[in-house]
């Protein structure tokens, strides 16, 4: 702005300046911002239709998960354990479900925010509760959460056994976040319209390693089910593999259940495997 607050370049002056950065290859999306008007962004189309959009370096970002919230956050093969937060579950915390029955929002914030400075990389929300409005909740408080740069710099999980919750976070989170989570339990045709969802808004997703059997507790039904997933989405609607998150339900292994003593065996057998044979994929 000059002296008086208002703006003196014209259109044709901010046309030339961004065309100039297109041609250099600079840019990839352009827009306009206090003082442009409706000229400015027409002249800025005219200028730039002809140039091509940048493409980042493949190098920067190959074999990598990139997530992000307000900061990037991204996940390689050599990537240490990921702190996740999950405070933020209706089920997991009373002082945060309390807050959120109440209704709160501005409160539970303090839930969210205590975690991420104790060094929670990712926030996992939770709104699933019989007493609640879940895709509202889910909503309204992600919208809280925006509101809030020291928060909103960290990815979120958005978890849920009802996917309308989830669809009603991914439609209120920025950056690229994660779902938790969907699987092969209503069978293909209800896991790929999901997935399919869940790849428009951009988001990882967390396959469960269950399907229309059940919950898979051996080794071989876990990679099984897993692989299954895998090529589904990979080969059928080309999720990026750096995008999916596998869990292989690693159960309760301290019943004194004799039939509980190979759970975590075969939890890090059907892991090593997925390692090995779905590149691309993480273990959650």
């Amino acid at each position: 702005p000059n002296t008086f607050g208002g703006y003196d370049e014209t259109p044709q002056v901010t046309g030339k300046h961004i065309k100039d950065l297109a041609l250099d290859g600079l840019v990839n999306i352009v827009g306009g911002c206090c003082g442009t008007t409706p000229a400015h962004i027409r002249k800025i189309a005219e200028e730039i239709k002809a140039c091509k959009p940048r493409i980042p370096p493949a190098s920067v970002s190959e074999g990598y998960m990139l997530l992000s919230g307000l900061e990037p956050f991204r996940i390689g093969k050599y990537t240490n354990f990921v702190n996740i937060g999950e405070r933020c579950n209706v089920a997991g915390s009373r002082r945060f479900a309390k807050l959120i029955m109440a209704g709160k929002y501005e409160e539970a914030l303090s839930v969210a925010k205590a975690q991420v400075e104790m060094g929670a990389q990712i926030l996992d929300i939770n709104m699933d509760d019989g007493m609640l409005d879940g895709p509202s909740a889910m909503a309204r408080f992600c919208n809280y959460i925006a509101s809030e740069p020291d928060i909103a710099k960290v990815p979120l999980c958005i978890d849920s056994s009802n996917f309308s919750v989830i669809e009603a976070g991914l439609k209120c989170s920025q950056g690229k976040c994660i779902v938790n989570s969907i699987s092969l339990k209503e069978g293909e045709e209800d896991f790929l319209r999901k997935a399919r969802k869940i790849r428009r808004y951009g988001a990882a997703v967390v396959i469960m390693a269950f399907d229309e059997v059940g919950q898979a507790t051996e080794t071989k039904d876990k990679i099984s089910i897993c692989t299954r997933a895998y090529d589904l989405l990979v080969k059928k609607i080309g999720f990026n593999p750096c995008d999916i998150i596998f869990d292989p339900n690693i159960l309760t292994i301290g019943t004194g259940m004799e039939e509980h003593n190979l759970y975590a065996v075969n939890y890090i057998s059907a892991t090593k495997t997925i390692k090995e044979n779905l590149p691309g994929a993480r273990i959650s």
